[in-house]
């Protein structure tokens, strides 16, 4: 067989291989994004609107009865009718603004318009990724550097360790059984309904933890037969369901992963409270948006400032949430 060789004979030889090899490439025409989880929607209700503002507040009422017939109960010689009062009171929660600017430089932008990418749209999304894991750190444990806590390590929660398994030799769900598992699950419950003075709207409603324990539940079966998931046997029968309120559970890597474990002694954390906008949810005064835009001429580039306010969690009833380490 003939060998046919060919050669460049004015030397640009490697610009014709680079030409043909990108002739012969396919491209995968996606730009891919990294991995990342945002879940703060799926676990607090956030509350739009207000404009810009330093600070957002919730006023609270107690009711109170003066006199000495708590009762009130009275008669045909009654002289001392108790009187109604209340007490009005107001907490304040501290607003973060997010702001951060987008340096576009012209040369490269119109270098990447040629190829069909814009370098507008890759920053943009690059700055709303962080803006959301930003959102979703506050929302599970808070911005350390303002003094603000989340859903996983409120200040105002006491955390408590669950019981242990039946042998006395471990807490850790994989070696509870399901009745076993169930009953913390129901405890945690319960806690919060017996401190809400037993209102059902007290009562939680929504159990976080961590991944790893949310897979054990949802692959082991209840029984050898194995119709029915643990997971599912615990959304079926806990006490919430039975009262007309169903559960949902599900994982959050806040609750521990291979890094980082927020119970105490860092153990994994169960965390059970009501999804519910009057028992805590979060301000978005004002959304991420372009605040201001204009030319560098200097240094030939467009820059775009964006900003968008968002509050610490506010839990407004500390009494419907509850911590249980050591799952």
């Amino acid at each position: 067989m003939r060998t046919w060789q060919t050669q460049d004979v004015s030397g640009g030889g490697s610009t014709a291989q680079a030409f043909l090899i990108g002739e012969l490439e396919k491209q995968d025409p996606r730009l891919l994004e990294p991995m990342t989880s945002i879940t703060a929607p799926r676990d607090i209700d956030m509350i739009p609107g207000g404009g810009w503002v330093d600070i957002t507040s919730n006023v609270f009422v107690h009711y109170a009865t003066s006199g000495n017939d708590e009762d009130a109960i009275g008669g045909s010689e009654t002289n001392n009718i108790p009187i109604a009062t209340a007490n009005i009171s107001k907490d304040v929660f501290k607003v973060h603004t997010f702001m951060e600017t987008l340096k576009i430089p012209i040369y490269d932008e119109l270098k990447l318009q040629q190829i069909g990418r814009s370098l507008q749209q890759i920053l943009d999304d690059g700055l709303r990724l962080n803006f959301n894991k930003l959102l979703d750190r506050n929302v599970y444990v808070g911005i350390s550097k303002t003094g603000t806590y989340g859903l996983v390590n409120n200040k105002l929660v006491t955390a408590q360790n669950v019981a242990l398994n039946e042998a006395g030799s471990s807490r850790l769900w994989i070696d509870k059984t399901p009745l076993e598992i169930m009953y913390d699950i129901n405890t945690a419950i319960n806690y919060t309904w017996a401190n809400s003075e037993y209102d059902l709207d007290g009562m939680a409603n929504h159990i976080l933890i961590n991944p790893d324990n949310y897979a054990y539940i949802t692959n082991a079966p209840v029984t050898a037969a194995g119709s029915q998931s643990i997971l599912n046997y615990l959304l079926e029968n806990n006490i919430a369901t039975k009262q007309g309120r169903p559960l949902s559970i599900f994982p959050s890597r806040w609750c521990g992963d291979q890094t980082s474990k927020p119970g105490v002694g860092s153990t994994n954390r169960m965390v059970a409270y009501v999804k519910l906008p009057k028992r805590v949810n979060i301000d978005l005064p004002v959304p991420l948006s372009r605040i201001m835009q204009g030319p560098n001429t200097q240094g030939g580039s467009y820059e775009t400032l964006y900003a968008g306010q968002f509050s610490q969690v506010k839990l407004l009833a500390p009494t419907s949430m509850a911590y249980y380490d050591g799952i």
